[in-house]
């Protein structure tokens, strides 16, 4: 229920108001509760910022400062241009080999640094298990069954992980 609620407190005021009303162009990418707003002029992002609080705190919402900022992305932004975690990824400005630019994507670190410390305490509960029974679970019965259907490349490391 509450992502049809903030269908209407942000996208459709979004769509109506802050597009029709910004001097370039503006998009917005929503996933569940997060969200993420591109414009193309800065003066544009710092009017939708502030008229934002006002809009959630109309309907008894508020936005959460420690995740919310206002940052220069994209090809135009020069050498200052930031990066974001969204959905568990960082995304960043950069180029391809053919030195072009692109957005890339890596695993937002805070992510990885928890799922290390799962598997790492997962392995510690279960160090006493004879290696060939935790292999066993290591090899998951569904994962093998996926697999059967949507094969995978044999990965191929370019640079290294760690």
């Amino acid at each position: 229920m509450a992502n049809v609620y903030l269908h209407y407190v942000l996208d459709v005021w979004f769509a109506v108001r802050v597009k029709k009303s910004s001097r370039g162009m503006a998009e917005m990418v929503r996933y569940a509760d997060d969200f993420v707003c591109c414009f193309q002029f800065e003066d544009d992002a710092r009017n939708f910022y502030e008229a934002l609080k006002e809009r959630l705190a109309k309907f008894g919402l508020e936005l959460s400062e420690d995740k919310s900022q206002i940052i220069k992305f994209g090809r135009f932004s020069g050498g200052g241009a930031g990066k974001f975690d969204f959905l568990g990824f960082t995304v960043i400005s950069g180029k391809s080999r053919g030195g072009n630019y692109c957005v890339k994507y890596r695993t937002s670190e805070k992510k990885l640094r928890a799922k290390r410390a799962n598997v790492k305490m997962w392995l510690w509960q279960n160090m006493h298990i004879p290696i060939g029974e935790l292999i066993k679970k290591l090899n998951w019965e569904k994962f093998g069954k996926i697999l059967q259907h949507n094969p995978l490349l044999a990965p191929k490391i370019t640079v290294p992980l760690w």
